[in-house]
């Protein structure tokens, strides 16, 4: 099991890469720190861990490429659909007036 501080590394690796390859998205000092439901990058990870995992994977440098391939052959109908569902998460969310909401979506 990985420490907490490998932990905190890795996040703030993927938050500097998410900010430096997707200028364009939410800064993370909007995510909701609380609730997974409203993170912007847990929304269709399936699709791409289905298309990663297809097969074994043999070392990292076999994971990366498979990242690139399955991200290379996301549909944009793929990433509108999670586009959607999060914006009906955002919207529960502030109905529910940032208190539990995961049963009502």
């Amino acid at each position: 099991m990985a420490s907490s501080s490998s932990f905190s590394a890795r996040v703030r690796e993927t938050i500097n890469l998410l900010e430096r390859e997707t200028p364009a998205s939410i800064s993370t000092d909007l995510w909701s720190p609380n609730s997974p439901d409203l993170n912007p990058v847990d929304y269709k990870v399936g699709i791409m861990q289905q298309r990663v995992y297809q097969t074994k994977m043999q070392d990292v440098d076999n994971l990366k490429q498979c990242l690139i391939d399955g991200w290379d052959g996301m549909k944009q109908s793929d990433i509108y659909v999670a586009t959607d569902q999060w914006c009906r998460s955002l919207h529960t969310c502030m109905r529910a007036r940032g208190g539990h909401f995961e049963y009502s979506l």
